[in-house]
């Protein structure tokens, strides 16, 4: 089995416990992986999901028995959990399995940058929650969901790769685009303010590399939707990747150099031609 070597990686928003899930891409991935760090950036385990409706599949206990097989074998294992696993929170500190469990933390490239690393919810304006746009919103993406696995489904029986629906509709949706515009600036405002060269977080199901204003806006993206992941290299380069059936670079932040991830990438143009090819990205201005 060819392995995928990098320094760190930073996963977040797999959602086990869910039909969602795509755990058999993810497993895929960390079979694969290898590492010195890996990050579990919040939204792991749904146990908001499992508390309404208990659902678990054979490959949902094998994601977390390769974690744990990872955190055995010496990866630094570190657990940030997320809104979605949120009682997970109140064991910051504690290491169970290898694993340590933070609120958030403080990632150190190997270029000598600095990151702080959180899940994000934090960075949810106050308002939400309260209105029943929200909740509106919420009906929208669960049947946006819910259309993405029989899209996938079908698309598996014809032998096609994943096609990543749900970054189709929201990069033509101008208020989802403006939501997340505004949500990596504030992001990117905070990590300004506490002298940070980047923040890496996900949340939002939107990865993400964007340089703004010198701070790194680094997204991991999920394992529900995009199935991408924020790996770092040994010269501390950070690149978002795509990993289904196509293996595609989305965007790259090194030293020297940004090429962002364009918004509307995946909408733009199938997994079959983008794979492996970040020629087409454009430095940041």
């Amino acid at each position: 089995m060819a392995t995928f070597h990098c320094r760190s990686a930073f996963i977040s928003d797999v959602h086990l416990g869910t039909p969602d899930c795509k755990a058999s891409y993810l497993l895929d991935f960390l079979r694969k992986l290898r590492c010195e760090k890996l990050y579990l950036v919040g939204d792991i385990v749904d146990m908001e999901a499992l508390a309404r409706r208990t659902w678990w599949h054979a490959d949902h206990g094998a994601v977390i028995a390769e974690v744990l097989d990872l955190a055995r074998r010496g990866v630094e294992v570190t657990y940030i959990p997320g809104n979605h696993d949120a009682p997970v929170r109140g064991l910051a500190g504690q290491s169970f399995g290898g694993v340590k469990i933070a609120l958030d933390a403080v990632h150190e490239g190997a270029d000598g940058r600095r990151y702080r690393v959180s899940h994000g919810d934090e960075f949810d304006p106050e308002q939400v929650g309260r209105t029943w746009m929200v909740h509106l919103g919420e009906v929208m993406h669960r049947f946006i969901c819910w259309t993405n696995r029989r899209v996938h489904a079908m698309r598996r029986r014809l032998d096609l790769p994943y096609l990543p629906l749900s970054i189709i509709v929201k990069s033509h949706i101008g208020k989802a685009l403006a939501y997340i515009r505004a949500y990596e600036q504030r992001v990117a405002d905070d990590a300004r303010e506490r002298g940070f060269d980047g923040h890496i977080c996900g949340h939002i199901h939107f990865g993400h590399v964007r340089d703004m204003d010198g701070v790194l806006y680094l997204n991991d993206g999920d394992w529900v939707e995009h199935c991408t992941a924020l790996i770092e290299d040994h010269t501390g380069a950070m690149e978002l990747i795509h990993w289904s059936e196509q293996h595609a670079p989305l965007g790259r932040a090194s030293r020297e150099l940004v090429l962002p991830s364009p918004a509307a990438a995946l909408a733009l143009a199938p997994l079959t031609r983008s794979q492996l090819d970040l020629s087409q990205l454009r430095p940041a201005a």
